[in-house]
């Protein structure tokens, strides 16, 4: 019999669109960004110089930008349009992706509103099927590999089903004691047995599903591999980075993106690959 977390997961990629990677493909992947409004609970304001260095850096590079969930904290905000109107050279960036077909979005559970946006398609789920490469030591036969993109809260009851409860009590409970510094005992990416359980379970459904899951949700970046067949990006928020993963040249990275002092003090920003790249030709 099904768990609850597979039957969600089976669920958000049954009519998911299918995208095509190709050995000159480039991909990058976002996650958990949780744009606010610009006051104290902005948890992206701190690194909207980093994440704005990122963007034009795969935008002047011909990267596709997917963003799995999260993207706009709507929990603890009510209007999209604020948000908007706080970080507009932030979604003034992502059109430049949108108008030349390199943007696709996917909801979790902060901004599941999202799911219904008329102006850009948010997805449950993406698959990326890698094309066109062969697998190393198979007689040059044709090799297929298929990698899952969703947001990962379909692995937390609270977070998927209930979600509007959990947003109820982020908005109403957690939102003015964060700034007492209480932390939220129900998020995964807070809350340190919630992540372990949530992580075990997305993994086991890639693991039985023969294919591999790239996910948010969680906040810990982590490079997989054929065993455990889980990957996730991390998150915008981080005390002092952003992270994402890369896919280019059929190879996945996982990349931070942080604030590094030259000698006469001036500020730069620096792209630092912490895990990989993997060869997806090996997996």
């Amino acid at each position: 019999m099904k768990t609850g977390c597979e039957r969600r997961l089976d669920k958000s990629f049954r009519n998911a669109p299918v995208l095509a990677l190709y050995p000159g493909s480039r991909i990058v992947l976002f996650s958990d960004c949780h744009r606010g409004v610009g006051n104290t609970n902005d948890n992206f304001l701190k690194n909207q110089n980093l994440y704005m260095a990122a963007l034009r850096h795969y935008y002047e590079r011909g990267f596709m930008y997917i963003e799995l969930g999260d993207g706009d904290e709507l929990w603890e905000n009510r209007s999209f349009d604020a948000i908007y109107e706080i970080h507009e050279d932030v979604f003034s960036m992502l059109s430049l992706f949108a108008k030349e077909k390199r943007l696709y979005l996917l909801y979790g559970n902060h901004d599941h509103e999202m799911k219904n946006d008329r102006r850009i398609p948010h997805h449950a789920g993406i698959i990326l099927k890698l094309c066109g490469c062969t697998k190393q030591g198979a007689g040059g036969k044709p090799y297929c590999l298929e990698l899952y993109l969703t947001h990962g809260n379909q692995a937390d009851f609270l977070n998927s089903t209930l979600w509007r409860l959990s947003r109820f009590l982020v908005r109403y409970l957690w939102k003015p004691l964060e700034q007492l510094g209480v932390l939220d005992p129900t998020s995964a990416a807070k809350n340190y047995q919630c992540r372990e359980r949530s992580e075990k379970r997305l993994s086991h459904w890639a693991v039985k599903h023969q294919c591999y899951l790239i996910a948010g949700h969680t906040h810990r970046p982590v490079l997989g591999n054929s065993e455990t067949r889980y990957f996730n990006t991390g998150s915008c928020v981080h005390p002092c980075s952003v992270t994402c993963i890369e896919i280019e040249n059929c190879e996945i990275s996982l990349v931070k993106w942080r604030v590094e002092v030259r000698a006469d003090n001036t500020l730069y920003v620096v792209r630092e690959r912490l895990a990989g790249p993997l060869s997806m030709r090996e997996l």
